[in-house]
């Protein structure tokens, strides 16, 4: 910061995201919908995915537009192929400056009856879309010579769970496509990094909150001693899809409340 800088002309420069157009899949609902706001406030214009989103009043919409940003829903079933491809299609015309592969889902079952169509279904929604979308839409970044690509891992991209071994390990993957884009993209200045998201309180995690054994465990394991919530999340995308994270490449970002350093 030079003495002719104010700090809010800093700060600006080193998380303002105006005249971007923002992609975020999963977005009608928890973290998704936190992301989509968080970008929207930072200047951000959102495309917002997912399977059931409508084309007119919706929570995300409402989040985007309260901030001035106009907002474009789009409807994806990340199970179906077909449409994963024409959604990528979609995507790389509109000059994405940002991709947040957020949509995601879980099968749970132990490993010896979990069923080869969970299997192929998780990895298909949580790993194989993400890899689709990141390639078509990282083209044309590429092309461009800038762009920002932020994938949801999870605290099992690092441990092994239980009773969700395909979930297990399309987050894993996630970790390591993360890694190998960054890799291949770091020079034609595109960042792709992911976030590993610890216990958020999201409709997804309310009958894990309402057990009072599987809570009280959770909770003596956070450092922090209380669940995330979705826009603790929301915050740290919004600084990997920043100029101030323009050296990050490849990093997996753990907001888990110290989850993993205990």
């Amino acid at each position: 910061m030079t003495a002719a800088t104010t700090p809010a002309e800093y700060t600006h420069r080193l998380f303002g995201l105006e005249g971007s157009t923002a992609v975020v899949t999963g977005a009608s609902q928890g973290i998704g919908l936190a992301i989509a706001a968080a970008l929207a406030a930072a200047g951000a214009d959102v495309i917002g995915v997912s399977h059931s989103i409508p084309d007119g009043p919706s929570d995300a919409r409402a989040a985007v537009e309260a901030q001035g940003r106009t907002f474009t829903p789009l409807r994806c079933d990340f199970s179906d192929r077909g449409q994963v491809a024409a959604l990528a299609a979609d995507l790389a015309s509109r000059n994405v400056d940002i991709l947040v592969n957020n949509g995601g889902t879980i099968r749970r079952n132990p490993a010896a009856t979990h069923s080869d169509e969970d299997f192929d279904h998780v990895m298909d929604v949580n790993l194989r879309t993400a890899f689709v979308l990141s390639r078509e839409v990282g083209r044309t970044m590429l092309e461009r010579g800038a762009g920002k690509i932020v994938n949801t891992a999870s605290m099992l991209s690092f441990q092994g769970g239980i009773n969700v071994p395909g979930y297990t390990s399309s987050k894993s993957a996630i970790a390591g496509l993360t890694k190998a884009l960054a890799n291949e993209w770091a020079a034609g200045g595109v960042n792709v990094n992911a976030v590993a998201p610890g216990y958020v309180a999201t409709a997804n995690t309310t009958a894990l909150r309402e057990d009072p054994v599987r809570s009280k465990a959770i909770l003596e394991r956070i450092p922090a001693g209380h669940w995330a919530d979705a826009a603790d999340i929301a915050g740290a995308v919004l600084f990997l899809c920043s100029p101030a994270a323009s050296y990050i490449h490849g990093a997996t970002l753990p907001v888990d409340g110290g989850w993993l350093a205990r």
